[in-house]
């Protein structure tokens, strides 16, 4: 058994056809039917179920496609680091990070591209959550993401604690002045943040309305910021976002309000897996976010 006969066996998994199969890995269907029947041989067990042109993995078959998923990903990571040493700064920098955090990101970028003219960005957005599994899938190598999250995958550098704007229509804004209680929120018609799955910046508000004895008025909960400020700029209601999700904002029709709740805070922070290996690029670039990816295992 030799590395490419598990490739060939994993891309058999995942096209689920001998002809998808080779197609996708350059080759004739006979000679990748061979290596298949040579690798059962060898393990002594049978790897797929056949029905016509369409193959599933058998219980063995799993065992061996998600143990050598680690293997491969190890390999891969592995090379990675071999063609740095030496190379400079450059190639592909995968990142992600929340709508409401994306405004720290664009400075950076035009700092680390004038020193490091060679490193492509793939930027990737979604609340914290989505971000977490994409960290965990191996398709981004760090993320800058809102807290509360599961930390147990994850090494991390906190950002500094931001403080919750209120936003509401322009058209509401001569009631209040520049300053909202919490009582007085909850009372307008509120448009949350909340996340897909998972605990975020909706239960910490929700919290902190329960803390106060406040019923809020919760009109509609969305992932998505722009959507938020979108419903808040067309008078649907009022929302609690953190205070840099209206930088370079241009909507119209928004008023910004400070809290009187010193206590009602954000915590951000860039976050990578556990256990994989960093890309340069990506080390520079949480350097330049502001922190030093080996002080916080």
């Amino acid at each position: 058994m030799d590395m490419r006969q598990i490739r060939h066996f994993r891309t058999i998994a995942d096209e689920r056809q001998i002809t998808r199969a080779s197609k996708k890995l350059h080759m004739s269907q006979p000679p990748l039917s061979h290596s298949l029947q040579l690798l059962e041989t060898e393990i002594g067990v049978t790897l797929f179920e056949r029905s016509g042109r369409r193959m599933e993995l058998t219980e063995a078959g799993r065992v061996l496609y998600e143990r050598t998923q680690h293997f491969f990903e190890y390999m891969d990571e592995t090379l990675a680091e071999v063609r740095e040493t030496g190379s400079g700064i450059k190639g592909m920098l995968s990142a992600g990070c929340v709508k409401s955090s994306f405004a720290l990101i664009p400075p950076k970028m035009k700092a680390f591209r004038e020193e490091y003219p060679g490193v492509t960005f793939e930027l990737r957005e979604g609340d914290s959550f989505q971000l977490a599994e994409q960290l965990k899938q191996r398709t981004i190598d760090f993320a800058v993401v809102r807290l509360p999250l599961e930390m147990e995958d994850f090494n991390s550098i906190p950002l500094p604690d931001e403080k919750y704007t209120a936003i509401i229509p322009e058209a509401w804004a001569g009631v209040y002045g520049d300053t909202i209680a919490i009582e007085d929120l909850g009372i307008l018609p509120l448009l949350l943040l909340r996340r897909i799955s998972g605990e975020g910046q909706y239960e910490i508000i929700m919290d902190r309305f329960r803390e106060e004895q406040v019923t809020p008025n919760v009109a509609a909960v969305c992932p998505d910021v722009d959507m938020i400020l979108e419903m808040v700029s067309e008078e649907v209601g009022a929302s609690i976002i953190p205070e840099a999700t209206l930088h370079k904002n241009n909507l119209t029709g928004i008023k910004a309000l400070d809290i009187a709740d010193r206590t009602l805070v954000s915590e951000s922070a860039i976050i990578w897996l556990k256990d994989r290996y960093l890309p340069k690029s990506a080390e520079r670039f949480i350097g330049m976010l502001g922190g030093n990816t080996e002080s916080k295992p």
